[in-house]
């Protein structure tokens, strides 16, 4: 089928290129005239303007909008609502808020044109691997864009079926899900966001501990110089800690031990601070997720005036000083 995409970085322009290798048509427009001449030239139609976009897209349009969550979002929506019609559909597949997404689609309800969230996981592996999408909308509209998802998604691949879905008809084992209204994607993406930053967090801290195993704090005979980089890569063999997550790791590990090209500044994207605000309106207990996204908020401050506070303290009641820092 056909497809317009706005936003063209590096999902947006891998998304592309994954729906023109299984036969779809894909009108392209963003900013940046000289990534829509990149695409142009792979064979997807170029766009010059938001209108020339909307004009060369067949009714009903489907178009696709792949920007950052937050304002380039609102206005990208309300830009392509100005110009689309009756049975339309705007797919947002960022990292948008999910309460954004609610109140965008009744807005384009209003005018007849129907809102689909889409969230998108996949990063820039996923032309090869494909994209798992978690999506919300009504059923009919989801329905008329399965060959799209189909296609994004990776599909059974090489991963082995869950015992007793052989004869399933639901789609999750493909990589793509439709989980509900509107706001359902994105609210599960924020979700599998916040689970993400705990994974992150939990092998972040046992190979700082594996790392830090041979200081001189410790015994002689308790010391031990680990490989970290080789520890990553055994556990990726068959050890219950195994994910994709860890493979990445094994990768940066292998390529720099030390990690002397990073600075350790940790940005959050808000899918972890939106997870922590649903889990306090349902008081559902988050320890984990919570504790890493401070962990985050922590990586970007050398000291705290808390921490500082917390050393005065020490000092006035119990002559404690400083230890001098190393490096």
């Amino acid at each position: 089928m056909q497809v317009g995409m706005i936003g063209l970085g590096r999902m947006g322009a891998n998304m592309v290129r994954r729906l023109m290798r299984g036969g779809h048509q894909c009108v392209v427009y963003t900013r940046n005239p000289d990534n829509v001449r990149l695409l142009a030239g792979e064979g997807a139609v170029g766009a010059t303007s938001l209108d020339d976009f909307v004009n060369k897209l067949s009714k009903p349009r489907a178009a696709w909008a792949m920007v950052p969550a937050g304002d380039p979002t609102e206005q990208t929506v309300l830009a392509l609502a100005e110009r689309m019609e009756t049975g339309d559909i705007i797919i947002d597949g960022g990292n948008s808020y999910y309460k954004d997404g609610v109140r965008r689609a009744k807005t384009l309800k209003e005018k007849g044109i129907h809102y689909v969230d889409v969230g998108t996981s996949g990063g820039v592996w996923g032309l090869e691997r494909g994209y798992c999408l978690m999506i919300g909308g009504e059923s009919d509209v989801v329905k008329h864009l399965t060959p799209v998802f189909k296609t994004l998604a990776p599909g059974l691949g090489g991963i082995s079926r869950t015992t007793g879905r052989e004869n399933t008809d639901c789609t999750a084992e493909y990589g793509y899900l439709h989980c509900g209204p509107n706001g359902a994607g994105h609210f599960v993406k924020m979700i599998h966001n916040g689970i993400e930053y705990g994974l992150m967090q939990a092998y972040a801290e046992g190979f700082d501990i594996l790392r830090n195993a041979n200081t001189n704090d410790l015994p002689e005979d308790h010391r031990y110089d680990f490989k970290v980089a080789d520890i990553a890569e055994v556990w990726r063999r068959g050890s219950v800690v195994g994910s994709w997550i860890l493979d990445l790791t094994a990768m940066a590990l292998f390529e720099n031990p030390t990690l002397s090209n990073y600075s350790g500044y940790v940005q959050d994207s808000g899918e972890g601070r939106w997870t922590i605000m649903a889990a306090i309106e349902e008081a559902v207990p988050v320890d984990v997720l919570s504790a890493s996204l401070f962990s985050r908020f922590r990586s970007r401050q050398r000291n705290t005036y808390a921490e500082k506070l917390l050393s005065a303290m020490r000092q006035k009641f119990g002559g404690h000083t400083e230890r001098k820092q190393e490096g």
